[in-house]
């Protein structure tokens, strides 16, 4: 049995890399290969079409910028369909290129899973069309989006976000923990400017800003930033550099940095669960440039095309601003400093944020995502979840 897989970021590779182990648990002739990382070619993604997790991309212009490449990959993998043709394809998130990679499946004749679907209920809901056209099953992270498909005509099962299951069986450094310690005098504030090299430009120097304001009132606070790789360390290093902060960044050290602070500074995305499962109250930053500043003021209130009130996913989910976000092409390092100040400075205000956290939680945190997900792919193709992978 072979198994394409199409995901497009770094948070999708990691979720691929461990549905692939998940499934090869449950049937150990299962082949994988595609688009993906570096994670999923460890996991045994041969052959890895291109490594398309290593070029992110985020924002309309740079997409637009990049459509030589996809409409380049939409053909690769197309003729792969025709002369190697897969038994399913799963897609996970990335939504512009995967449609088309949905398309040319369903062409093919080739099942369709949609793993961690795009939110289309939040924004461009009119894209529900290609969904209910290209996808045959999608598998839903969030308890709400299965009556929300259901009511739309597409097959949709909840099987939960599989974030949460890495985070519960990932070992935190207790050596590295142990040289932070958060206290109302030195609080530690933690800085995520993000896992693609443009976010980490943009993103970092407004946090920058912010934090400088933070230090005018707690001069003794710590602000230790996580790095995906070393050439973002450089970044922030070189931006840092001229102040007079205690301020340094480290690589691979993301969860440890959440757990160790009071208060986060993060980026719009997955984090933003990383930091649902640790409870930490935080500000989450959207950055983007004039220009899609300009595009996306156009689709939600020129067009109507985005339906929530939120980007954050865990104020999504709550239906209600826990972490307070910011979508922004200009300066706004001062009202992000005013909310990190006020939950300094207010143990009762940092206390509901927990409280708020927590609460939700214990409604969507269910562990088991990825295995539950793993069973429900072979089922549905007819596998046994056995080692001998007998036909069911």
């Amino acid at each position: 049995m072979k198994i394409f897989f199409s995901a497009g970021e770094p948070s999708g590779d990691l979720h691929s890399a461990s549905l692939m182990h998940a499934m090869r648990e449950r049937c150990e002739r299962v082949q994988f290969c595609g688009f993906g990382g570096p994670h999923m070619a460890a996991a045994g993604c041969d052959p890895m079409l291109f490594p398309l997790a290593n070029y992110p991309v985020i924002g309309i212009v740079p997409v637009i910028a990049q459509i030589g490449r996809f409409l380049h990959l939409a053909s690769r993998a197309d003729r792969f369909f025709r002369h190697h043709r897969p038994d399913a394809v799963v897609l996970v998130d990335y939504p512009g290129f995967n449609w088309w990679i949905a398309r040319r499946a369903r062409f093919h004749g080739i099942p369709v899973f949609y793993f961690l679907p795009p939110q289309v209920w939040a924004w461009a809901t009119w894209r529900v069309s290609k969904m209910r056209r290209f996808v045959d099953h999608v598998l839903c992270s969030l308890p709400f989006e299965v009556d929300w498909y259901a009511e739309r005509g597409v097959r949709a099962t909840f099987t939960g976000h599989p974030y949460f299951d890495e985070l519960r069986e990932h070992q935190l450094d207790a050596a590295f923990l142990a040289e932070f310690t958060s206290t109302q005098e030195s609080p530690v504030i933690g800085i995520l400017p993000g896992s693609r090299t443009s976010e980490v430009k943009r993103i970092f120097p407004m946090y920058l800003r912010a934090a400088e304001r933070i230090a005018r009132v707690f001069p003794h606070a710590r602000f230790p930033v996580a790095c995906l790789r070393p050439d973002h360390l450089r970044f922030v290093e070189g931006c840092s550099r001229s102040t007079r902060l205690d301020l340094k960044p480290f690589v691979g050290r993301t969860s440890e940095i959440i757990h160790a602070s009071r208060v986060c500074l993060a980026k719009s995305g997955s984090v933003s669960l990383e930091l649902l499962y640790h409870t930490k109250p935080s500000t989450i930053l959207y950055q983007i440039s004039r220009s899609d500043f300009a595009m996306y003021r156009f689709l939600r209130y020129g067009l109507g095309w985005m339906a929530a009130r939120y980007i954050t996913l865990v104020n999504i989910m709550a239906n209600r601003e826990i972490m307070p976000e910011f979508i922004s092409c200009t300066d706004v390092s001062e009202p992000i400093g005013r909310h990190v100040q006020n939950w300094l400075e207010d143990p009762s205000a940092h206390a509901r944020t927990v409280s708020d956290l927590a609460a939700l939680k214990a409604r969507v945190a269910a562990p088991g995502a990825t295995q539950r997900t793993a069973e429900y792919i072979l089922r549905e193709l007819g596998v046994a979840a056995t080692p001998n992978c007998a036909a069911a």
